[in-house]
């Protein structure tokens, strides 16, 4: 069980430390181009994934809090209860840590600060965060897991 928290805890320490120094760095709304597709720029979104009720008059602040710790309640004892299943408990510790990561942001600030601003011509994808990059790479591992299960269960008939 600790491993899975250690890593959950690296995720949101990384997470911090990384929305620190663009804190440090940039003035809101501030960018700076890295790649011909790649700006780093801050951004606050007091919202869920792609600003989904940022404009909701600050209910979502604790809404979206409250959502983040029952996830992660049920993440710990998910893990408590399958810490054995390595991959599975690998993406549930990259969505505690991401989910948690974020929920402290909300806490402070009332808003999650993004910086990540990927683009392709004139469209720019959402800008996000370590945060959020967790939890979807917890995600996709969480789907690969799924799809390995039943390769196993297929080969024992």
């Amino acid at each position: 069980m600790n491993r899975w928290l250690t890593i959950a805890v690296v995720v949101i320490v990384l997470d911090q430390l990384s929305k620190a120094a663009i804190n440090s760095y940039f003035a809101y709304g501030e960018s700076m181009a890295v790649t011909s597709f790649f700006n780093l720029v801050l951004a606050h979104n007091s919202g869920a994934a792609f600003s989904f009720l940022s404009d909701a008059g600050g209910m979502q602040r604790w809404l979206f809090s409250a959502i983040a710790i029952i996830a992660s309640v049920w993440i710990v004892w998910l893990l408590r209860k399958h810490q054995s299943k390595k991959l599975f408990s690998f993406a549930l510790a990259f969505i505690l840590g991401g989910a948690l990561g974020n929920l402290i942001d909300r806490i402070a600030y009332g808003y999650v600060v993004d910086f990540l601003d990927f683009y392709w011509g004139g469209y720019h994808f959402a800008a996000f965060n370590l945060a959020d990059s967790a939890i979807t790479c917890g995600a996709a591992l969480l789907i690969w897991d799924s799809f390995k299960g039943k390769e196993h269960e297929a080969a024992a008939r």
